[in-house]
């Protein structure tokens, strides 16, 4: 029962995972390149490294929280996948957001600069 559980848990941890960095990181594409002033050279390599770090950070994640007690029954399996899939469901979240808030500060940093050299 453990191994269907482990199983389970990391397939459906490192699916969600996926699915978040790819709707995360092609959407931050514009954000990298207004941040780096339309320069893709720059913009592309630095999304993807964003994308990297974000997938060892969260499977890292998902792997540290995956140790769980005895399993006995299907009860049992349901109720400590719940909690382990909610629990790592929100970790994810907080990540999304917590980029999120990067883009935009380097978005509103960038614009700083632009304006602060237009003064100049």
């Amino acid at each position: 029962m453990m191994v269907k559980a482990y199983l389970v848990y990391l397939i459906i941890t490192i699916a969600m995972t996926c699915f978040v960095a790819r709707i995360l990181f092609q959407n931050s594409k514009v954000f990298m390149l207004d941040i780096f002033r339309g320069r893709a050279e720059i913009a592309y390599p630095t999304n993807r490294l964003f994308e990297i770090g974000f997938y060892l950070m969260n499977i890292g994640a998902a792997l540290l929280c995956m140790q769980t007690s005895r399993i006995l029954t299907n009860q049992g399996l349901l109720e400590t996948l719940s909690m382990k899939i909610g629990g790592f469901s929100i970790y994810l979240g907080i990540m999304l957001f917590l980029n999120l808030f990067l883009f935009f500060r380097g978005k509103k940093v960038s614009k700083q600069k632009a304006l602060g050299m237009a003064n100049k």
